[in-house]
């Protein structure tokens, strides 16, 4: 019998972020022994998914935390089937691929640890907006509850912030909806694939939030049912992607609490609504605020002082000027530059976007510090003086 000709993939190098370049990105997703973190280093590294699948072996190997069986995973990778797949759907439902390196990413994230490699987004709503807030709580709320986050987001709306939750039932679903009834842009980030909602319930106000310049987003491609082990994963991308997370309503246990713990993982500040003692509805935020997890918060305004939200004044197109006086290497240029773009930039996006190797990095941010040009912050974020 005629042994079938295997199928090759010598693609011509494009723009980063057309199929030839998504293609790779998500087969990068599905080689084995390859996960968020190695997707992390090698993407600093490389700075496109399509020359990580092009370098030599030996050059793989030598990479700290890819070794020699990393990298034989992905030299010997040649299923893209399942990726030539995604692309129809992706191009079908105008679907919007988020790599590690591309700008629209949600920058804030790039400072965890496990970063997702890909993401998949809809809507309009800006992933990188100056003030990014989650929003998490019970499914089973109680009216003091929905009061509350009601309230709470309706003091927010003159800050322009963008509300991220779950979708969940409950607080989740409230905090949506009184984010589009404020004339806020919400976020859901979802368990499952974008080919569905879930709670099915919940459909009508997901194309709502779309309409009201929201958006939904996940790690997980289409097809990927909501089972039980994903809503752990996509806690992740809620806690973040934000500023800070805010915790309404819990018990002792469950997907709030995982979120605030994550949270606390990676710097963020968290704050808890308190309620009585004996409700166990509210277990969870005692707990949080008892064991100093966060924060106690009674309204909004205590949440913008904490952020310190009302001592940034309407920013003009002032241009940075110490660079007229202060002699800038190559390098230190090329993260001012950077830093210039945005209020803050964490480590990691430099690390990415300025094609410079960690050491050089690390070096460049020192000299600025000791210059008094750059300030860092918690996090491990920096942003201009």
């Amino acid at each position: 019998m005629k042994q079938q000709a295997k199928k090759t993939y010598n693609l011509k190098p494009t723009t980063l972020n057309l199929p030839s370049e998504l293609l790779y990105q998500l087969a990068l997703t599905e080689v084995p022994n390859i996960g968020c973190v190695h997707a992390k280093v090698l993407a600093q590294e490389f700075g496109s998914a399509e020359k990580i699948f092009k370098a030599k072996q030996q050059l793989l190997e030598k990479m700290e935390g890819i070794g020699e069986v990393r990298a034989k995973s992905i030299k010997s990778f040649t299923d893209f089937s399942k990726a030539e797949e995604e692309i129809k759907f992706i191009e079908k439902y105008k679907i919007k691929p988020l790599f590690l390196t591309d700008k629209n990413y949600p920058q804030r994230l790039l400072n965890c640890y496990d970063s997702p490699t890909l993401l998949f987004y809809k809507g309009p709503a800006d992933l990188n907006a100056s003030k990014i807030i989650s929003i998490v709580g019970t499914r089973n709320h109680t009216d003091y509850g929905k009061q509350i986050t009601e309230k709470l987001i309706k003091e927010l709306s003159s800050q322009n912030v963008l509300i991220v939750s779950g979708m969940a039932f409950g607080i989740d679903a409230i905090a949506h909806k009184a984010s589009m009834k404020n004339d806020l842009a919400t976020v859901g980030v979802l368990a499952h694939g974008l080919d569905q909602i879930y709670p099915p319930e919940h459909s009508n106000f997901a194309k709502d939030m779309l309409k009201h310049g929201g958006g939904l987003l996940t790690e997980f491609r289409s097809n990927t049912k909501p089972d039980k082990h994903n809503f752990p994963t996509r806690n992740r991308i809620v806690a973040g992607m934000s500023d800070a997370t805010i915790v309404i309503e819990t018990g002792i246990k469950g997907g709030s609490m995982i979120t605030a713990e994550l949270a606390n993982g990676y710097n963020k500040d968290v704050f808890a609504i308190p309620g009585k003692v004996n409700d166990n509805k509210s277990e969870g935020c005692n707990y949080l605020i008892k064991n100093n997890k966060a924060m106690l918060l009674t309204d909004a305004q205590e949440l913008i002082e904490v952020m310190g939200w009302e001592e940034k004044s309407q920013k003009t197109n002032i241009k940075f000027q110490k660079e007229l006086f202060i002699e800038l290497s190559k390098d230190e240029k090329i993260i001012v530059d950077i830093l210039k773009e945005k209020e803050m930039v964490s480590i990691d996006e430099i690390n990415i976007r300025s094609g410079l190797n960690s050491s050089a990095v690390a070096a460049a941010i020192l000299n600025l510090e000791l210059q008094s040009v750059v300030a860092s912050l918690p996090g491990k974020l920096y942003r201009l003086n």
